[in-house]
């Protein structure tokens, strides 16, 4: 690989690779004997059009034109483009972000509240933006992510560990879902372009400041799932509450959040959930996946039941 990135990008006289994560894509810290450092993202074949991962880059070069938030930067190629091609693969280059990724066991709040300002900002961003032509991310909307047409992280039903007796409840979870998202609707002030994976994976937390990487999943959404992006594979966590109202807090601090759309985020939990679930169903591979396996189907019946009461609702 080393032949086709110094071909690629400016890495310096010589360089080290090294794999430090898989997930929908393989992410690679790149060093330099001159000193600098590099994320290098391959991207997972077919997941992204080169259209969108060109309007990616434009939306993370525009925020940091306008110094919105700490996020990764984008790099060149030799060429004057992001996207490059590397053997079979294609793949986009960062600066290097120092930080730690914040783990679920450490005192969120403060992080959580953070966050809430952090989304704000981008959705106040994304409401002024205007986006250059030619434009297109992936719609995260309740076809794209619960439907039974070629949902774009596979079908729920198929989910890690799901047993045919989870179907019905999954199903009528679902349901409601769906009749709450149709009721809410997708005004501009409610639906946008997201991140979209908030995740605790995908934030660096360096001294007092939250840097945020990874927008490989940003498209146009609720505004309100990136709060739940937040809890990812914790959803079922007895301080999920405490680290929600703290996001909410912060959300307010720069943005006007109406209560309607604050009581709505536990359905967009509930969705973000259903929509992992499906994804872990087709991702079985990863350590991820292992090590959930055998406990997160029936966390996430349990939420079932919990969110169809919250709405009145009876299994």
């Amino acid at each position: 690989m080393k032949v086709e990135l110094t071909r690629a990008f400016d890495l310096g006289a010589d360089f080290s690779v090294c794999l430090i994560n898989v997930s929908e894509n393989e992410t690679f810290k790149i060093e330099s004997v001159d000193g600098p450092k590099f994320a290098l993202r391959l991207n997972r074949p077919g997941y992204h059009t080169p259209a969108e991962i060109a309007s990616e880059m434009a939306w993370l070069e525009n925020l940091h034109a306008q110094n919105i938030i700490a996020a990764a930067r984008p790099l060149r190629g030799r060429d004057g483009n992001y996207l490059q091609k590397l053997g079979v693969r294609e793949g986009v280059l960062f600066q290097w972000l120092e930080g730690r990724e914040p783990l679920i066991a450490d005192n969120l709040l403060s992080l959580a509240q953070q966050l809430g300002s952090i989304a704000a900002k981008l959705h106040d961003h994304v409401e002024h933006w205007h986006r250059p032509v030619g434009f297109t991310r992936p719609r995260w909307d309740f076809a794209a992510a619960l439907g039974e047409d070629a949902p774009r992280w596979g079908h729920w039903h198929k989910g890690l560990g799901v047993e045919p007796a989870m179907l019905p409840l999954f199903q009528q979870t679902v349901d409601v879902i769906k009749t709450r998202l149709e009721r809410f609707g997708e005004s501009p002030r409610r639906f946008g372009l997201i991140h979209g994976d908030l995740r605790l994976s995908n934030l660096l937390v360096d001294g007092a400041q939250v840097k945020v990487i990874d927008f490989d999943d940003s498209g146009f959404g609720w505004f309100m799932y990136d709060a739940a992006t937040m809890v990812s594979f914790h959803e079922h966590e007895t301080h999920v509450p405490d680290l929600i109202a703290q996001w909410v807090k912060g959300y307010r601090s720069i943005r006007v959040l109406s209560t309607e759309d604050e009581n709505e985020i536990e359905t967009f939990i509930m969705f973000r959930r259903l929509l992992l679930l499906a994804w872990l169903g087709t991702h079985a591979e990863i350590d991820l996946a292992r090590t959930l396996k055998s406990t997160f189907a029936d966390q996430t019946t349990i939420l079932c039941g919990r969110y169809l009461r919250r709405f009145g609702q009876v299994y």
